[in-house]
């Protein structure tokens, strides 16, 4: 059952690598997994219905990785790491319908990368919860307007070096952050 799904995801990003979204029906993703229609629907309503359980997936995947992060940077590079890997796909959701279920997508991860890193960079500092999330939603919304400008722009700079680039510019920010808020000075 779930290699079933996993087939029908998967077949589902190799046919969205390779033409847009709206120019994909249930019969070429049947077609394409080798399964029939009626199986497709077993698993899932519409296309759209699978969309939300590759990013859905894709998410619990994600989150469930443990993994420590030296810089925003990494984070960032590890949270985009489906996106990269799957350019020309996210470029064909990006540019349909599904816009909004991608940056939903993007959001998420993105922020929950960023509250582990912010908590990370927190320690030994007297910082409120609310500091961290704030901190945290702050750099989700910068990261993810970085990567809608890439999306936007087609997906042409390499996007590695520019987060370089950035990172260099802004290394060791958050902890700065932290460690210079006016509450962590009061106590």
């Amino acid at each position: 059952m779930q290699h079933t799904k996993q087939a029908i995801m998967d077949g589902f990003l190799r046919l969205l690598s390779e033409r847009p979204f709206d120019k994909i029906s249930v019969v070429d993703i049947a077609a394409e997994c080798k399964i029939n229609r009626n199986t497709f629907y077993y698993y899932y309503q519409d296309v759209y219905a699978l969309v939300d359980e590759v990013f859905r997936a894709e998410t619990q995947r994600f989150t469930e990785q443990k993994r420590s992060c030296r810089s925003w940077a990494e984070v960032f590079l590890q949270a985009t790491a489906f996106t990269r890997g799957n350019r020309q796909a996210i470029y064909h959701l990006y540019n349909s319908a599904n816009r909004a279920r991608l940056e939903s997508y993007l959001y998420d991860v993105n922020l929950e990368s960023m509250r582990s890193f912010v908590h990370e960079e927190s320690r030994g500092l007297h910082v409120s919860e609310q500091d961290v999330e704030t901190l945290a939603k702050f750099y989700t919304a910068a990261l993810l307007g970085l990567t809608l400008t890439w999306l936007e722009g087609g997906m042409k700079q390499d996007a590695e070096s520019y987060i370089a680039d950035v990172a260099r510019l802004l290394e060791g920010s958050v902890r700065y952050a932290l460690a210079h808020n006016p509450t962590d000075s009061a106590v």
